[in-house]
């Protein structure tokens, strides 16, 4: 039988796309889900705001390392032995985890758990390759689109639901995740076939599982050196507010789950709107240029004034007010981009990708160990607010990296 080539393939049934889809959505529900419920799920474990902080920012970083170090395997493996099985472990290895996590009755049975989800954590690299290998280079570009919209859509009804979910009891949510991952895993060993065909898989090289490697390319990219580094520092800013979000507005303004839940959802929903809808009319507006200095500004400010809010309404009047920060990473992204060959395009991306894969490593360590220091003082303190300034000075020099750059590069401001 004659090979096919990949762009030519004709690719299997839709319903393939639509398992893929899910498996994305499900494993960003279940991330959102325990946003705004493991935090309080640690204070039942812990005698003080102090140990809650650390420990909360402990689980958070072993996530984020086990998904560094794994998901460029999986990826790899993928390459070799099909995306079939690979995905079929990744959900499988979900619902391990939120199981274990439902179950915990104590730290170390929380921190097993964070372990396995980030070995588990590849449907999104797997779930693109396999929408690449089913789709015509016509439709390709729609497929990862949709793949994207899955991603957004979870991490929106994500917080929202593990907030009502937490709300009634704090071990609801995981247990939620858990079926919904186990009944993906069922419907995929019976129903989804493989993507990737023998004759086009290819050789495990080691050099595949090395996970810095894209920052190291991506460093020595001399042109667009100093925008990596202002990317950089947006990722770990925003980085540094979704992991610390919710024992903030716990400390601060006493919030329950699903406080944080709905205040999560509304961040959620301010991003899609921005980015979906907003953006295009925007770019028209102001220019790549001008829109990421101003996005880069909002941030700025808005990081600043979450930190010296005194009521949880300010809360949702900033988050509203802070529409062009969303716009911000999409317009620097795209500059990048343009300063890029089209031949590294792909490599870009990935490289890009990685700074996203170190900041959740490290900024829920350095989050939880700010928030550590101060959560022995009275809610009315303005230096609760700590990770907010730190946010808010990275943005801060963000900019100052951003004129500089655009100056050398004769961009207009």
């Amino acid at each position: 039988m004659k090979d096919v080539a990949p762009d030519t393939a004709a690719p299997p049934k839709a319903v393939n796309l639509n398992f893929v889809l899910l498996c994305v959505f499900i494993d960003m529900l279940g991330v959102g889900l325990i946003i705004p419920v493991l935090p309080v799920l640690v204070g039942e474990f812990v005698g003080a705001r102090e140990q809650q902080s650390l420990w909360y920012g402990l689980l958070g970083a072993t996530f984020g390392l086990m998904q560094f170090l794994f998901m460029p395997m999986l990826g790899a493996l993928s390459d070799k032995v099909g995306r079939r099985p690979v995905l079929l472990y990744s959900m499988a290895g979900m619902a391990l985890n939120f199981l274990v996590t439902a179950l915990a009755a104590n730290l170390a049975w929380l921190l097993v758990g964070r372990v396995i989800g980030g070995m588990s954590a590849a449907s999104m690299s797997v779930a693109s390759a396999y929408a690449s290998d089913i789709s015509t280079p016509d439709n390709r570009a729609k497929s990862f689109g949709k793949i994207g919209a899955a991603f957004g859509m979870g991490f929106i009804a994500g917080p929202m639901l593990g907030g009502v979910l937490g709300g009634i009891d704090l071990h609801l949510p995981f247990y939620v995740a858990a079926g919904m991952s186990a009944a993906n895993f069922i419907y995929g060993w019976f129903f989804l076939p493989e993507s990737l065909p023998p004759e086009r898989r290819g050789a495990f090289a080691l050099h595949k599982l090395n996970p810095v490697g894209g920052l190291v390319k991506l460093w020595r990219r001399r042109a667009t050196r100093g925008l990596v580094i202002v990317f950089a520092l947006v990722a770990l800013a925003q980085t540094m507010l979704h992991t610390t979000w919710v024992l903030y507005t716990t400390f601060r303004f006493g919030w329950s789950t699903t406080q944080n839940g709905v205040a999560l959802f509304c961040v959620g929903i301010a991003s899609v709107l921005v980015q979906a809808w907003l953006l295009g009319i925007l770019m028209k507006r102001f220019g790549e240029v001008r829109l990421s200095l101003l996005g880069l500004g909002s941030g700025a400010i808005t990081y600043l004034l979450y930190g010296l809010a005194t009521e949880g309404w300010m809360m949702y009047v900033l988050i509203l007010c802070n529409l062009l920060a969303f716009a911000a990473g999409p317009a620097l992204q795209g500059i990048i981009s343009k300063a890029t060959p089209p031949t590294e395009q792909g490599e870009l991306m990935g490289s890009l990708h990685a700074i996203n894969s170190v900041g959740v490593v490290v900024m829920p360590l350095a989050g939880g160990f700010l928030l550590a220091k101060v959560s022995h003082l009275p809610p009315s303190d303005w230096r609760i607010g700590v990770t907010f300034f730190v946010s808010a000075g990275m943005q801060a020099v963000a900019i100052l990296f951003a004129r500089r750059w655009f100056r050398d590069h004769h961009r207009t401001l």
